[in-house]
């Protein structure tokens, strides 16, 4: 199987749905947000399987929602922004598709969350939600790097420049500024 299905990993507010929807849009594929996903097989939002399975019991579902569709044919698929902790995760991502990390600054990401970051399972109940997503970061960049083929820096662009891109890289072209 050739690599076409094009995966995003990335922090939250990274972009990963509004880059994945334009990018599947423009390449003719069918975009699939692993947290959605996720959403529609239990019926329930993510804030609820946290409270009830904790955040172990909401990776496991994660990890069996991204085995599922990796192998789908032609898609564009945005994973949340720890899909890359299990190994399984990554592999798959790996394997079966074209991985590119949406890089931002955490300045980016806490104007991006701001005004849902109560609706993120791991910035309820925080006071800086800029601290919480700096710990993140440091827990999970050396993991979006070695699971990414390549890496797009979101800060600052509009989305068709980064959806282009990716293109562009999935083309073989020379990266733009």
């Amino acid at each position: 199987m050739s690599k076409t299905n094009i995966f995003l990993v990335g922090p939250m507010g990274a972009g990963k749905t509004t880059v994945g929807k334009r990018l599947a849009e423009t390449r003719g594929m069918e975009f699939i947000d692993s947290d959605n996903e996720i959403e529609i097989r239990t019926g329930v939002d993510i804030p609820l399987i946290f409270e009830k399975e904790g955040e172990a019991g909401f990776r496991q579902r994660e990890r069996e929602v991204i085995a599922d569709l990796v192998k789908m044919p032609n898609i564009v698929l945005s994973t949340g922004g720890g899909a890359v902790l299990l190994p399984e995760n990554r592999e798959a991502l790996k394997s079966l598709g074209t991985v590119f990390y949406l890089e931002t600054s955490i300045g980016q990401q806490t104007s991006r969350v701001r005004s849902g970051h109560q609706q993120r399972p791991l910035l309820m109940g925080t006071d800086d939600p800029g601290a919480r997503l700096a710990a993140l970061m440091t827990e999970r960049l050396p993991l979006y790097l070695s699971t990414a083929d390549y890496t797009v820096r979101t800060d600052g662009r509009r989305v068709q420049a980064v959806a282009e891109e990716i293109i562009d890289r999935m083309q073989g072209a020379p990266a733009q500024a």
